[in-house]
Formats: C-alpha cells, sequence, structure tokens
C-alpha cells in the first residue's frame, strides 16, 4: 500500500517539474535525496504503517504525538537553537492532550502484546523527526518539492519490489475499489497537498511550532469520525482536544516571543 501511495505521488511531483524543466539534483544532492528517501518514508512511513498491524489506532495516535518530543530533543541536542523553555511546556500539554483523548489505550503502552508495533512506531517517529531537520536543512541548497517527489518515486520503488520479492502482497485486481479509494485518498490529500503544505512551513515557520501537527492529527481523526460516522465525543475527549490546543497555542506564543526578542536584539 505504501508502495503503490509513494510511487503515484513520487509520479505526480516529478512529472511536474520535469514539465517545467526544474533543474536535475547534481552527485551531491542525489546522495542526500536517496538518504532521506530511506528515512523517510522507507524507514517512516513504511515501518509506521507496518506498525498498525500490531497495535490499535489509539496506540498508534500516542506513538505518533512522540514526534515533536524526538524533534525538539535533536534540535536541542545538536545545540544550533536554543528554545524557549515555554516551547518544552507547551509541547508536553499537547502531548498530555493526546494522552487524555486516547486514555483507555494508554494500558497497551505496558502490554507486551503490542510491543512490537510499539517498538516499529518509536523508531518511525524519531526518524521522521531526524527527516524533518534534515529536509528542512537541504531545503536550502535544493528545490525541496522537486526533491520530496524524488524521495517518494524512489521509496515507492524500493518498497514495492521489497513486498513483491518478500510475497506480501495480493493480486493488483484484487484490491477492493474502497481500498483504492482510500489509497487515492492517502495520495493526493495526504502525499501531494499536505506535503506541499508542510514543505512551504517548513520554510516559514520554526521547525518546532511546525511539528505540533502531530497533535492536530489525532483530534481531526476523533471529530472526522463523530461527524461521518457517528463515533461517540466522550468528556475525555473533548477535555483532551481542548489541552491539546492549549499546549499548541503555548507553542505559538513561546515561539511568537523568541522571534520579537531576537528581532529586538538584531535591531539594536
Amino acid at each position: 500500500m505504501v508502495g503503490i501511495r509513494q510511487l503515484i505521488a513520487g509520479s505526480i511531483f516529478v512529472l511536474y517539474f520535469l514539465y517545467r524543466r526544474t533543474r536535475m539534483p547534481n552527485a551531491k544532492e542525489w546522495r542526500m535525496i536517496f538518504f532521506l528517501a530511506i528515512i523517510n518514508f522507507m524507514i517512516s512511513q513504511g515501518l509506521s504503517t507496518l506498525g498498525v498491524k500490531y497495535t490499535t489506532a489509539g496506540l498508534g495516535a500516542i506513538i505518533g504525538a512522540i514526534f515533536p518530543l524526538w524533534l525538539v530533543l535533536i534540535i536541542t541536542l545538536r545545540g544550533r537553537t536554543k528554545l524557549p523553555p515555554l516551547t518544552w511546556v507547551g509541547i508536553f500539554v499537547g502531548f498530555a492532550g493526546v494522552c487524555t483523548v486516547f486514555y483507555e489505550h494508554l494500558s497497551m503502552l505496558f502490554n507486551l502484546t503490542f510491543l512490537g508495533g510499539i517498538v516499529l512506531g518509536l523508531i518511525a517517529s524519531l526518524t521522521w523527526a531526524y527527516g524533518t531537520i534534515l529536509t528542512r536543512d537541504f531545503a536550502l541548497d535544493y528545490n525541496p518539492y522537486f526533491s520530496i517527489g524524488w524521495q517518494m518515486l524512489i521509496a515507492g520503488v524500493v518498497l514495492t519490489a521489497v513486498s513483491t520479492l518478500t510475497g506480501d502482497t495480493i493480486p493488483l485486481i484484487d484490491i477492493t475499489a474502497y481500498a483504492w479509494a482510500v489509497i487515492l485518498f492517502l495520495t493526493i490529500i495526504s502525499s501531494v497537498f499536505a506535503f506541499l503544505a508542510y514543505l512551504y512551513a517548513l520554510q516559514k515557520l520554526p521547525t518546532s511550532l511546525v511539528s505540533v501537527y502531530a497533535y492536530i492529527n489525532p483530534i481531526v481523526a476523533v471529530i472526522t469520525g463523530a461527524i461521518l460516522i457517528g463515533e461517540p465525543l466522550t468528556v475525555l475527549i473533548v477535555l483532551g482536544s481542548v489541552i491539546t490546543l492549549a499546549g499548541v497555542y503555548i507553542v505559538n506564543k513561546a515561539m511568537q516571543k523568541d522571534l520579537h526578542a531576537r528581532s529586538r536584539i538584531a535591531q539594536k
């Protein structure tokens, strides 16, 4: 599924920029594109999708919400950017909100039955955090949209080949119309349009602020489920949503204050 999704999405990006006669990557840029294809799509998206087989959706949402924590930790360890203390507060508040929304799934973190899926999810979120930082840095040297297209296309070819060689596939003719609709939605909305927005945000906003999208995703999923298929909105879900949004607000406020402070220092 991931292979098909990335093949289609990557082809859309690559064909568009080839049509626009965008400069092809040089040897050094190709090396970074291949590396990002491995960590962003083969490892991160590949393992996170595989992990769904071994965890529940709620547990997967909690593990995915660790992504901003990985991100700020990596940024701090690299020492290039000193994050305001309030940013850490907002990150933890947002994570607490996601945990509140999926409170009934927290006990599964200590269930050995789900250990394999938890490990896969943690590796996936860690590599995605590191890949996000590298993607932001690489965007300064090469067209990030053309780059992400090549990453998807390369990963799509490799993942499809691996699935075929391991026998972890079913004939295309046996894929149901509903499954194709899901793949098409993930391809167009989640891979094409969402990545356009994500890459644009990475270039315009602080990375730690962009990362809190991982807190919003589960909230959107829960609300969508309530609207479309009548899933219940419990007190914990509403409370957790409010806490999550509060965390996002704190991070945003902290980054705004930090940018204003740096601006004043630069003016002096």
